[in-house]
């Protein structure tokens, strides 16, 4: 009687090829690429036109702009551009509509905080100043062309109401006018981005703009301190704006008062850069 054989070991059957382990010609199916700053400028536009913050403060921007703007050229002469450029009715405007400018650049970067979406931004793009030069790019730009197209609009409607020349060209208060504004704006963004508070910000920003305007008048009781009022009257933002508007030609075309604001907003914005990388989110 033969002894049974024992059973042969049977090797083991081959891992599919989906199972098999990668070898070095592995290429992953998701697509890699490297960063850089057009990715972080189209999350910025995105977000800035996805939010209802920056509706409902561009809408009302050119609701003050526009609207009264029509509204002061309808009551104007012709008598009223001999001296002056046909852009002076957006100039009452743009003393409320810049507030509103001054509020959307705080909260391009001081919501983020508030919410903690931050962190998530972040994390996606951990190279900080590059988030924060989107924003600054994104929000001028914005600011700047609704600012510029509201100006040229008032300035070509006052021209089709009155014939004649007028005795001072309205091109370059558009620039200007939209370029000061703008400026403001980029300055809100750099203090909300050192403060990340929205409220402490935008108080901020405020005192900034009307104290200068308003401090004047008691600085100027007294024979010591007149000299430091006058000069603080002389580049407040109402006087500014004034000046670029060519209300008085006598007193220059604002090109001093719009040379401090870019020095100023750039100092900010340098502090704003330095604060991000040095301090936790």
């Amino acid at each position: 009687m033969s002894t049974p054989q024992p059973p042969m070991p049977q090797q083991a059957a081959a891992a599919p090829a989906w199972q098999a382990a990668p070898g070095t010609s592995y290429t992953s199916p998701i697509p890699v690429t490297r960063t850089h700053l057009g990715h972080a400028l189209n999350s910025e536009w995105t977000k800035i036109k996805s939010v209802r913050s920056t509706m409902w403060t561009l809408g009302t921007f050119l609701l003050l702009v526009i609207g009264i703007g029509f509204l002061v050229a309808v009551q104007t002469t012709n008598e009223d551009f001999t001296d002056v450029p046909f852009t002076v009715p957006a100039f009452i405007g743009l003393l409320l509509g810049q507030i509103c400018l001054l509020t959307l650049g705080v909260l391009v970067v001081s919501s983020e905080y508030g919410t903690g979406m931050i962190r998530t931004t972040f994390t996606a793009s951990p190279q900080r100043h590059r988030v924060l030069a989107a924003k600054l790019i994104i929000f001028f730009t914005v600011a700047y062309v609704v600012s510029a197209l509201s100006i040229g609009l008032i300035g070509l409607f006052t021209a089709s109401l009155h014939s004649g020349d007028t005795h001072a060209p309205w091109g370059a208060t558009v620039f200007m006018g939209a370029l000061y504004v703008s400026l403001l704006g980029v300055l809100s963004l750099a203090v909300g981005s050192m403060m990340r508070h929205s409220a402490g910000a935008i108080t901020t920003m405020l005192g900034v703009v009307l104290l200068p305007s308003i401090l004047p008048a008691f600085l100027m009781m007294s024979d010591t301190l007149r000299t430091i009022g006058e000069k603080m009257q002389e580049y407040a933002a109402i006087s500014s704006l004034a000046k670029v508007f060519r209300l008085n030609s006598e007193q220059g075309n604002g090109g001093a008062q719009l040379g401090l604001l870019a020095g100023v907003t750039a100092v900010a914005v340098v502090a704003a850069f330095v604060l991000l990388e040095r301090r936790d989110v």
